[in-house]
């Protein structure tokens, strides 16, 4: 596996990746979606170009099996404004049809020895609140809920929300 900072040149591939594992539907859809409860897509070029400009310190880490290979997934990781010595983690995605390769374990753990090692004791993350399964397998990862919620976003950014959405934040030690 090989882990590396996004290029410019992987911005198209990734919005498409994200897209799919967030927003996929019938048999392109992964375990992750959010298809049945958001419509439109998760991210765009200008929104992703946009997110990076905005925020310098944070990095898009990817993961090919090989250096000129395929993307086979990616993490958004950053300092937590918010919360001193944490770190914030987020779009972990992992290509639908590769969600059985134990790949999305292998990228959070790189994530959160990225963070680790640029100082960061916690890793934060929000995670919409409907999203059980989700929740379950990163609490199996170490994650505890906080008991912090935080609102969806207004508008289309983030994609359309079916119904009223919040997310839940949860945080592990390091």
């Amino acid at each position: 596996m090989i882990f590396a900072p996004a290029a410019e040149t992987d911005f198209p591939a990734l919005v498409d990746l994200v897209n799919s594992a967030y927003r996929g539907q019938g048999a392109q859809a992964g375990w992750t979606t959010e298809a049945g409860y958001i419509d439109g897509q998760r991210i765009d070029l200008e929104s992703l170009r946009q997110d990076l400009a905005e925020a310098p310190d944070a990095v898009l880490l990817t993961l090919r099996d090989e250096a000129d290979g395929p993307l086979l997934g990616c993490v958004w990781i950053e300092p937590d404004a918010e919360t001193p010595d944490a770190w914030y983690l987020g779009m972990l995605t992992i290509r639908p049809d590769l969600q059985d390769r134990q790949l999305g374990r292998a990228l959070l753990a790189h994530g959160e020895a990225y963070a680790k090692d640029r100082g960061a004791r916690r890793v934060r993350m929000t995670v919409v609140h409907l999203r059980d399964t989700l929740i379950a397998w990163y609490q199996r990862r170490g994650y505890a809920l906080t008991g912090e919620t935080k609102p969806f976003p207004v508008g289309e950014r983030f994609g359309k929300p079916q119904r009223e959405l919040s997310f839940v934040v949860l945080e592990k030690a390091l």
